[in-house]
C-alpha cells in the first residue's frame, strides 16, 4: 500500500481535528497518551487505543506517553504494570521518555483539591454510599443538596487534612466537588473527588490513605504532561463536562490545556471486553489464565499466534468513529490470515492420524524429498520431507465410498500426496466398531511432481507425514469463547460459554518441527495456521486461525 493510500485509509474525525489544530497554529505539535489502569491485562479493545494514540504520535511526529492511572491500589499490581509494558512494546510501539504514573502527581492532586475547597467548590461529605445515591436523584428528578454541602471553608480544610492524616475510617466520608445537584448530567451532581482507602500502593507504599477518583486525577495528569489531544471512548462523553470543570477551576502553572475527544470503543462478537468479566473468567478458572489463547487479551492473542502486524492492521480496518457497533470476529481473523499467508512457512501436520501402508514401496526405504517452505516465496528456500512404505494421513481424508465432490482418498481411486506421489487405495482394515485402522494403497511410480502417464487423474491433493520420522504432537483447536454473539447481555455470561471452545487432538508433524520456536507461525497445509505453545510442556501447537473464513457459516 502506498503512503497516499495509507493516508486516505486512515482519515477520521480525530485526524481532521488534529489537522485543523496544526494548520491554525493552535498546537505546534501533538502530545497523546495511553493511560491504562493497571488492574488487569490489556485486551484487543486496548490495542485499538494503543494503535490510535501511538499511531497518531508517529504519523504527526509528536509524542505519546505511557501513563498508568494508578489511583485504585486495591485492584492494581506490579504484575499488571509489567504485562502492560510488554504488550505495548510487543505491538511495536515505544513511549516517549520515562513511564508515567498518576501516583507521581498525588501531591499536585491534593493541592488542587485544597484550591477547590478554598474557592468554595469542594466539601467533605459524611453521607453514606446509600444516602449519597438517594440524594443524587434520578435521570428525571433533580438531586438534593447534601446536608454537609455548606460546611464552612475553614472546617472543610481541617476535615480534608484529617482525611489525609488517617483520622477517619474507610467509607466514613469523601471529598466532593460542589457543582450542580440539578444538572441533567449525573456526573456533575457533586461528584466524589477523594475517598479513603487504607491500602498499600505499588508505587507510593503507605504514604497515602486517601486516593483521588479517576475523573479528578485523569484530567490533571493530562495537563501536567501537556497532552494536546486526550482520546477516550464514548462512555466518557458526559464526563468531559467534569474534565473541563476541574481544569477550569484549578491553577496548574507551566501546563497547557488539554482537550478530550471521544471515539467508539471496540465491541467484538463472541467475547467480552469488561475487565470485571475477564477477571471473573480467570478467578473462576473458566480459562487457564489471562493469557489463555481463547481470551481477547493481547497476551492471549500473542500466545495463540497472532502477530503485532495483524493486530495493527485490524485496528486500521475497523477505523475510528463515534458510532458504537459490534465488530465481526471475521475481520480480526482476516487480518491475521492475510499476514500469516505472506510470512508463515509451510509444513504438514496430521491431527487425526490413520496409518497408510504403501504395499508396492520397498520395505525399509525412506526417501528424502525437497518441498518449498513457501510456494509463493522462493527466497524462503526449501525443506526436507520424507516418504516411505508407511505414512499417516488425516482420518477425514479417506472414505470407502464417496461422490465426485469428495476430492480426497476413496477406495479404488487416487489422490496426490502433497509434494510427493500419487497413491491409490486398495483395501482397509477396521476394528470391531467399524473404525478404520489401516489403509492399504499402492503408489504410482514416476509421479513425484508429475501427473500419471496412464491418463487416470487423481481426485485431489491431501497432506501426510512419513511414519518413521514423524514427531508426536498435540494440537489445541480453539473456537469462539462464547456460544452467543453478545455474551455481555446474558443474565449469567458464564452460562453461555462455548463447551467446544477448546478441542485437543493428538497426531504427528514433520520432523523439522521438533524444535519449533514458541509463538512462531506455521501454516499446516490444509489445516490452518498454528504456533507452538509458549507454556505447555512437550510439542503442543495452538491453532491461530483456519485457512478460510467460517464465521459466515455460523
Amino acid at each position: 500500500m502506498s503512503h497516499a493510500e495509507q493516508a486516505e485509509r486512515a482519515v477520521n474525525f480525530i485526524r481532521n481535528i488534529i489537522d485543523e489544530d496544526l494548520s491554525t497554529g493552535k498546537h505546534a505539535s501533538i502530545q497523546t497518551r495511553f493511560p491504562p489502569e493497571p488492574n488487569g491485562y490489556l485486551h484487543i479493545g486496548h490495542a485499538k487505543s494503543i494503535c490510535l494514540n501511538f499511531g497518531l504520535a508517529q504519523d504527526y511526529q509528536g509524542l505519546c506517553n505511557l501513563r498508568f492511572d494508578d489511583t485504585n491500589p486495591e485492584k492494581e499490581s506490579l504484575e499488571y504494570v509489567n504485562a502492560i509494558q510488554r504488550d505495548v512494546q510487543w505491538l511495536g510501539f515505544q513511549w516517549a521518555g520515562e513511564i508515567r504514573y498518576s501516583s507521581s502527581y498525588f501531591e499536585t492532586f491534593y493541592q488542587a483539591a485544597i484550591e477547590l475547597v478554598n474557592k468554595g467548590l469542594a466539601y467533605v461529605c459524611f453521607l453514606s454510599a446509600d444516602e449519597t445515591r438517594q440524594y443524587r436523584g434520578t435521570l428525571t428528578e433533580a438531586g438534593k443538596p447534601s446536608p454537609y454541602r455548606d460546611t464552612p471553608i475553614a472546617e472543610n480544610l481541617a476535615l480534608l487534612e484529617k482525611m489525609r492524616a488517617g483520622g477517619f475510617k474507610e467509607g466514613e466520608c469523601v471529598l466532593r466537588a460542589k457543582i450542580d445537584m440539578a444538572s441533567p448530567f449525573m456526573c456533575m451532581r457533586d461528584p466524589t473527588l477523594y475517598r479513603i482507602r487504607f491500602a498499600h500502593h505499588h508505587q507510593t507504599g503507605d504514604a497515602w490513605c486517601i486516593y483521588p477518583m479517576y475523573d479528578f486525577a485523569h484530567c490533571i495528569s493530562d495537563a501536567i504532561e501537556n497532552v494536546t489531544h486526550s482520546l477516550c471512548t464514548l462512555e466518557f462523553q458526559d464526563n468531559r463536562r467534569l474534565y473541563d470543570w476541574i481544569l477550569d477551576n484549578i491553577t496548574l502553572p507551566g501546563t497547557s490545556r488539554p482537550r478530550q475527544y471521544e471515539f467508539s470503543r471496540l465491541n467484538l462478537e463472541y467475547t467480552v471486553m469488561s475487565k470485571r468479566k475477564l477477571h471473573q473468567l480467570v478467578d473462576d478458572k473458566m480459562v487457564s489464565g489471562w493469557d489463555d489463547p481463547r481470551m481477547p487479551t493481547i497476551s492471549g492473542l500473542r500466545r495463540r499466534g497472532y502477530t503485532p502486524a495483524s493486530i495493527r492492521d485490524f485496528a486500521e480496518r475497523i477505523g475510528v468513529s463515534k458510532v458504537d457497533s459490534f465488530t465481526s470476529m471475521s475481520i480480526l481473523e482476516a487480518a491475521v490470515r492475510d499476514d500469516l499467508n505472506l510470512h508463515a512457512p509451510r509444513t504438514m501436520g496430521v491431527l487425526d492420524p490413520v496409518k497408510v501402508v504403501i504395499e508396492n514401496y520397498p520395505t525399509g526405504q525412506v526417501e528424502s524429498i525437497q518441498a518449498p517452505v513457501h510456494p509463493q516465496n522462493e527466497a524462503m528456500g526449501s525443506r526436507e520431507i520424507f516418504f516411505s512404505r508407511e505414512i499417516y494421513i488425516d482420518r477425514a481424508d479417506f472414505r470407502e465410498q464417496a461422490n465426485k465432490d469428495f476430492k480426497r482418498l476413496v477406495l479404488g481411486d487416487r489422490v496426490r500426496l502433497r509434494n510427493a506421489y500419487v497413491i491409490e487405495a486398495q483395501r482397509f482394515d477396521a476394528d470391531a466398531n467399524g473404525e478404520v485402522t489401516t489403509i492399504y494403497c499402492t503408489f504410482v511410480e514416476d509421479t513425484l511432481g508429475k501427473n500419471p502417464t496412464d491418463g487416470k487423474k487423481a481426485r485431489g491433493v491431501i497432506h501426510f507425514v512419513e511414519a518413521s520420522k514423524a514427531v508426536a504432537a498435540e494440537f489445541y483447536l480453539y473456537d469462539r469463547l462464547f456460544s452467543v454473539p453478545n455474551p455481555a447481555k446474558a443474565d449469567d455470561f458464564e452460562a453461555v460459554l462455548n463447551p467446544d471452545s477448546l478441542v485437543i487432538k493428538k497426531g504427528f508433524v514433520e520432523p523439522g518441527l521438533v524444535d519449533a520456536q514458541a509463538e512462531k507461525a506455521y501454516q499446516f497445509e490444509r489445516e490452518g495456521y498454528f504456533c507452538r505453545d509458549s507454556k505447555q510442556p512437550g510439542l503442543v501447537f495452538n491453532r491461530t486461525v483456519g485457512l478460510r473464513d467460517t464465521w459466515s457459516e455460523n
